[in-house]
């Protein structure tokens, strides 16, 4: 289920600087909100997500801000509307259209760092159409795809979204999320499943609670692909996310 969350800039609270890596504080602007109405909801879904084996998965995802008018300086956006839009997808069943829109309404939030940081008030939300979802579909990101593999002497390694690892990646994830989500397996162990990329990726290291001890850097792609995959699966793409991360704003895609 995908909102559209349409923001007032109120420049004269904080001013109109944004810093570049807002995607963190995003995500916690999410939880603070669902909180507000249901503490036990937002900790549930924070510390547990929808659990397959030793993975968690929040089952959300988001894009970053659609600013129509924007000035770059240096480190920071400089915001030049008086508008923008925020796009946020959630998988959950609970996540009604009067349970989201009854949270998100006329909230104010701030989002940014000691450095920079713009205040919002939602004026309206409004609950995205579907597509009609097929086995072959086109999409493009409006958010970074993480795709990782850990690597035998520690840490990660991301995967680029062309590389041949980049499709079972991508396969293994939407089938956890399925599972996490329905509880059962998939009923098919054997299912066409394509990932083609059609433009070149784009690479983006987002930056995780900067300028913080816990800062931390991910790497993210942005391209156009092909994806064929069984109709539930598809679903769960689109309104969760392709890949990893997605509470944290990536994965976020958009038909073509």
């Amino acid at each position: 289920m995908r909102f559209r969350l349409k923001l007032a800039v109120d420049k004269y609270a904080f001013g109109n600087l944004l810093p570049l890596n807002y995607q963190y504080e995003q995500s916690a602007v999410i939880y603070k909100i669902l909180s507000k109405s249901d503490a036990a909801y937002s900790e549930w879904l924070h510390e547990n997500g929808f659990q397959f084996r030793d993975k968690q998965f929040k089952l959300f995802t988001f894009a970053c801000l659609h600013i129509p008018k924007l000035k770059r300086q240096g480190d920071f956006i400089q915001i030049l509307c008086e508008t923008v839009e925020w796009d946020i997808s959630f998988l959950p069943e609970r996540s009604t259209q009067n349970f989201i829109s009854g949270l998100f309404q006329q909230q104010t939030f701030e989002l940014g760092n000691a450095d920079a940081k713009v205040q919002f008030t939602v004026k309206n939300i409004d609950l995205l159409p579907s597509p009609e979802f097929s086995e072959t579909m086109k999409f493009k990101t409006l958010s970074s795809i993480c795709l990782a593999s850990k690597m035998p002497e520690g840490g990660l390694r991301y995967i680029r979204p062309d590389d041949s690892g980049a499709p079972e990646l991508i396969r293994s994830n939407l089938l956890m999320k399925y599972k996490a989500f329905t509880g059962e397996d998939f009923p098919q162990n054997d299912f066409p499943f394509e990932f083609k990329v059609l433009s070149k990726p784009e690479s983006s290291l987002i930056t995780i609670k900067a300028n913080t001890p816990e800062q931390s850097k991910v790497r993210g792609f942005k391209c156009r692909f092909q994806l064929a995959a069984p109709v539930e699966l598809m679903k769960i793409a689109y309104e969760s996310g392709i890949g990893g991360k997605g509470s944290l704003g990536f994965g976020m895609i958009g038909v073509l």
